[in-house]
C-alpha cells in the first residue's frame, strides 16, 4: 500500500508543480493574474492533500506512526487558520512586513529540517553520507541567513526598530570573513560531522542573516523583500534535498530564481550593484549634501488643485506608499475617473521600487479599478512628463527626489527618479515637510513649479473632487 501511496503522491507532486509554473507565468500580467493565484492555490491544495495521504498510508497498520500523521493534521489545521486570519484583517500597507514575516517562517523551517537530517540516523556511507552532511550544513545555513535576515526585515518595514542602515566597523570584511567560515566549517562538517560544528554554524548563519540586512538602508527594502524571496525560495530546496521531496525542490528553484531574477530587475532600476545586495552592502550611505532645506516651499489648497487641473489637458499621477497608508486609492480612481470624463489625459507613472514592496502600487491601483492600460513605468513615462500639465505626487518621496541625478553627494545619487520636477505644475500631497523613508531631504518640495498640498491624501483628493463637482455644475448653470 505505502509503494502505491508514494506513487500517487509522486504523480500529485507532478502536477502541483506543474499549476505552480502555470501560477508564476498567470502572475506576470494584469489581465492573467487572477488565473495565476488560482492556479497557484490549486497547487497547494493538491501538494497539501497528497502529503497528509502518503503520511496517512504510511501510518496505516502502524499505531506508533500515528502520532505524526495527527501533528501533521493539527500544523495544518492551525497554521492554515492562523494564515486565514492574518491575510482577512491585514492591510495593504502591511503586507510587506506581513511578507517579511513569512518568510523567516520558511528560513526557520529549513533550519529545523536541517537539524532533524543531522540527528537522524540514516545509514548512509561513503560518498552519499557526505553528500548528506553537505546537504545538512548547507539547508541549515541558508534557513538561518533568510531567519534572522527576515525578522530585521520586518522590524524594519513594521518601523519597530530605525530603518537607516547598521555602519559597523569593517562591515564588508565582517560579511565575507563569515562566508569564508562557512566554507571552511562545511568542509569540516563533511569529514567529521560533529554536532559542535552544525551549532557554530547555526549561530553563525543567524549573526549573519542580521548583520546583512541590518546594514542595508530603508530606502532599499523593497529589494531587500525581493531578495529574502528568492533566500526562502533557496531554503526550502534546501529542505526539498534533506526530505527527498521533489516537490520542495521544484518549487523552491521556482521561488528562488524569479526572486533573484526580480531583484536583479530592480537593482538595474536603482542603479544598484546586485552583488551589493547579497553581500549586504547596499546601504552604504555616500556623504550627506544639502540635508537642511534650501529655500522656501510654496503651499496649495484643494481649490486651488482642482483649478489646476479643470484647466489641464494631460496630468500624471506618481504615486508612492503614503498613498497606502492614507488609503487614497479608491478616492484617486475616482478622481481619474472624474477628469477623463471631461476630456483630461490622465496616467499614471510607477517607479520599480514605489512603497516598499515590489509591486505594490500597481496592487493598490487594480483594488481600486484603475485600468491597466494607464498604468505606465518609470521607463515608459519618463521621457513625457516635460510635456505633461500637471503632475501630481501622491506620497511618493524619494522616488521623485531631483537629489538623485542633480546632487553626486546624495545617499540616491544615481538612482533612476521618476523625473517630475520637468513638468511645469507638481503638486505634492503631504503630511508634512519631513524626508521620506530613506532619510533623504527633497529638493523638489522647494522648486517654483512646486506647490504643496499638506494633509491627509484621502480627505485632499476628496476635497478636489468635491470642488470639481462644484465647478461642473456652475458651468452646466450658467
Amino acid at each position: 500500500m505505502i509503494p502505491v501511496a508514494g506513487a500517487i503522491a509522486g504523480a500529485a507532486y507532478i502536477v502541483a508543480a506543474l499549476l505552480f509554473i502555470l501560477s508564476l507565468a498567470g502572475l506576470s500580467k494584469h489581465e492573467t493574474s487572477r488565473r495565476g493565484v488560482t492556479y497557484g492555490i490549486a497547487g497547494m491544495v493538491i501538494a497539501l492533500v497528497a502529503t497528509v495521504g502518503v503520511t496517512a498510508a504510511g501510518a496505516w497498520g502502524r499505531p506508533e506512526a500515528v502520532t505524526g500523521l495527527v501533528l501533521l493534521v493539527a500544523a495544518v489545521l492551525i497554521g492554515g487558520a492562523i494564515g486565514l486570519w492574518r491575510a482577512r484583517i491585514v492591510e495593504m500597507t502591511g503586507m510587506p512586513e506581513l511578507i517579511a514575516l513569512l518568510h523567516s517562517f520558511v528560513g526557520l523551517a529549513a533550519v529545523l529540517v536541517g537539524w532533524n537530517g543531522a540527528l537522524y540516523e540514516t545509514g548512509l556511507e561513503g560518498a552519499l553520507a557526505d553528500i548528506h552532511h553537505a546537504e545538512v550544513f548547507i539547508g541549515v545555513f541558508i534557513g538561518g541567513v533568510t531567519f534572522t535576515g527576515s525578522i530585521v526585515a520586518f522590524l524594519k518595514l513594521s518601523a519597530r526598530i530605525s530603518s537607516r542602515p547598521l555602519m559597523l566597523p569593517g562591515k564588508n570584511a565582517l560579511n565575507v570573513g563569515a562566508l569564508v567560515a562557512f566554507v571552511v566549517l562545511t568542509v569540516w562538517y563533511v569529514v567529521t560531522p560533529e554536532l559542535w560544528l552544525l551549532v557554530l554554524v547555526t549561530a553563525l548563519a543567524l549573526a549573519l542573516g542580521w548583520h546583512l540586512v541590518a546594514s542595508i538602508g530603508g530606502g532599499d527594502m523593497p529589494v531587500v523583500v525581493s531578495m529574502l524571496n528568492s533566500y526562502s525560495g533557496w531554503a526550502a530546496a534546501a529542505a526539498g534535498f534533506l526530505l527527498n521531496n521533489d516537490l520542495l525542490i521544484v518549487t523552491g528553484a521556482l521561488v528562488g530564481s524569479s526572486g533573484a531574477y526580480l531583484s536583479y530587475i530592480m537593482c538595474k532600476a536603482m542603479n544598484r550593484s546586485f552583488l551589493s545586495v547579497i553581500a549586504g552592502g547596499f546601504g552604504i550611505e555616500a556623504p550627506r549634501t544639502g540635508e537642511e532645506a534650501a529655500g522656501e516651499h510654496r503651499e496649495i489648497d484643494a481649490e486651488g488643485a482642482a483649478d489646476l487641473l479643470a484647466g489641464a489637458a494631460r496630468v500624471v499621477i506618481t504615486p508612492g506608499y503614503g498613498m497606502a497608508v492614507a488609503q487614497a486609492q479608491h478616492g484617486v480612481a475616482d478622481l481619474v475617473q472624474r477628469l477623463r470624463e471631461h476630456g483630461v489625459d490622465v496616467r499614471f507613472g510607477i517607479h520599480p521600487v514605489a512603497g516598499r514592496l515590489p509591486g505594490h502600487m500597481n496592487v493598490l491601483l487594480a483594488e481600486a479599478k484603475v485600468p491597466y492600460d494607464i498604468v505606465l513605468e518609470m521607463d515608459e513615462i519618463n521621457d513625457e512628463l516635460s510635456q505633461v500639465d500637471v503632475v501630481l505626487v501622491i506620497g511618493a518621496n524619494d522616488t521623485v527626489n531631483p537629489a538623485a541625478a542633480e546632487d553626486p553627494g546624495s545617499p540616491i545619487a544615481g538612482m533612476p527618479v521618476l523625473r517630475v520636477w520637468e513638468a511645469p505644475n507638481v503638486i505634492v500631497f503631504k503630511r508634512s515637510m519631513a524626508s521620506g523613508y530613506a532619510g533623504v531631504q527633497n529638493p523638489l518640495f522647494y522648486r517654483e513649479n512646486t506647490q504643496m498640498l499638506f494633509g491627509d491624501a484621502k480627505d485632499k483628493v476628496d476635497e478636489i473632487l468635491t470642488h470639481l463637482v462644484k465647478e461642473a455644475k456652475a458651468t452646466n448653470r450658467s
